[in-house]
């Protein structure tokens, strides 16, 4: 192994332990302060420190498939998805949960490359078999996990949506100002956005050659509605784009049938639910954490077989790789045979 090739192997991989709430505060968002101050003491996690540059996620392939994942505690991670030519990057940050392995294996039909860069020095936390296990006591932050997963996928539908538009200049605008949302800074200017992102990357991200970007930014400049800074960072000034008025109604809406429905006989409507009360909407929530914290105490018995049951389940995830390839090859043999 080369020098260079055994730094970035051994690249800052620094674990330390600390507490998951001391971390971020904000996953006890749902909890009482009880229960918030038990959390802070109970739940510890080992905490990794990844240096500017590629991360090579290769050694975690082996990960324990109970595990929950890593969290992102501070900086900023691109997981690029490598398809042909094309690269399309999706940006992650503090909060966001990543599990760069997965139980069945990597898709063998369409075959993708997906790499990881920290744009800058991240720390991840590990939510390992143990936490996933001591979280069964703390409902709260489970929905306040799942939360920020239905958070990351409207993300990346609202990046998906931007890709389609039609002038990279509006590509540009709208992701920035979807940025901004969650990293942008109130400037005396306008609204400043932390990230040094070069032109090849916005490219991937809003689906654009690096020249067209670059041009389309130039234009940006040359209007003043988005500035690069010195720092390499970005400046956005004026208002965040809106539809024209009316122009939400011209969108055609879905009206095929993707799928064919069985016939059925016809069913009585349903009578409408009634619509949920606003008022008291957060007390409400917390007692019902709180009976689910009651029933979370007597599955506990159920938990504890989450350690009996990995090796289990490893065999069975071997076995589920296995069968995926066999059916691949015999896809490959019947299309051989039809040639």
């Amino acid at each position: 192994m080369t020098q260079m090739a055994a730094s970035t192997a051994h690249r800052a991989h620094r674990d330390a332990a600390g507490s998951l709430l001391e971390l971020d505060p904000e996953l006890g968002c749902l909890l009482t302060p009880e229960r918030r101050s038990a959390a802070a003491r109970e739940l510890r996690v080992r905490v990794s420190a990844l240096a500017t540059g590629e991360w090579d996620v290769g050694r975690l392939g082996e990960a324990d498939p109970a595990h929950y994942g890593l969290l992102v505690v501070d900086g900023v991670l691109a997981r690029e998805v490598v398809l042909s030519m094309m690269v399309s990057t999706e940006l992650l940050g503090p909060g966001d949960i990543v599990r760069p392995w997965r139980i069945e294996g990597e898709p063998l039909l369409l075959s993708v490359t997906v790499r990881w860069n920290a744009l800058s020095p991240v720390r991840v936390a590990l939510l390992d078999r143990r936490v996933a296990t001591q979280l069964g006591a703390y409902p709260e932050i489970g929905a306040v996990l799942v939360d920020r997963l239905a958070g990351r996928a409207q993300r990346l539908a609202v990046t998906q949506a931007i890709s389609q538009l039609n002038r990279v200049e509006d590509r540009l605008v709208a992701l920035f100002w979807h940025l901004a949302e969650r990293w942008g800074r109130v400037a005396p200017e306008g609204i400043a956005l932390p990230l040094a992102l070069p032109h090849r990357l916005l490219g991937e991200i809003v689906g654009a050659r690096r020249p067209t970007v670059s041009s389309a930014l130039a234009e940006l400049a040359r209007t003043g509605r988005v500035v690069r800074r010195e720092d390499g960072t970005w400046l956005l000034t004026g208002e965040a784009p809106s539809p024209a008025e009316g122009e939400e109604g011209e969108v055609v809406r879905q009206r095929r049938r993707l799928m064919p429905e069985p016939r059925a006989a016809e069913e009585p409507p349903h009578e409408s639910a009634p619509a949920p009360m606003a008022s008291g909407r957060g007390e409400e929530l917390r007692a019902s954490f709180e009976a689910a914290h009651e029933t979370a105490a007597r599955r506990g018995r159920d938990l504890e077989v989450l350690q009996v049951e990995t090796t289990a389940l490893r065999a069975r995830t071997d076995a589920l790789r296995r069968e995926r390839a066999e059916r691949l090859e015999r896809l490959r043999s019947a299309a051989r045979r039809r040639r």
